[in-house]
């Protein structure tokens, strides 16, 4: 099983996205946040299920699609790190 971790850029990528989402929404914006982290729970037991980020073509670099956003993270052993989230019409740039 994986343990996986958020770095402090992806948390606070997800926090701006939910204050966003929030001017015009504001319950469904934690039901967004609550959503985006029960996505990523199948990494503990699944850490390479996300696809490889076609931009950096790295196996250990992979994302998962949630609506119109990525969820980028590495995979490290029995480890994984959310590195990012943000809009899918965005190109990562590490």
């Amino acid at each position: 099983m994986a343990r996986v971790s958020w770095t402090s850029q992806a948390l606070n990528d997800l926090e701006a996205i939910g204050d966003f989402i929030a001017r015009d929404a504001p319950s469904f914006a934690q039901v967004f946040v609550n959503r985006v982290f029960q996505s990523v729970e199948r990494l503990e037991l699944f850490p390479r299920s996300g696809r490889v980020v076609p931009e950096i073509a790295q196996e250990d670099i992979r994302e998962i699609i949630f609506g119109n956003y990525r969820i980028v993270y590495i995979v490290s052993n029995d480890e994984v790190n959310i590195l990012t989230v943000f809009h899918s019409s965005r190109q990562l740039k590490l």
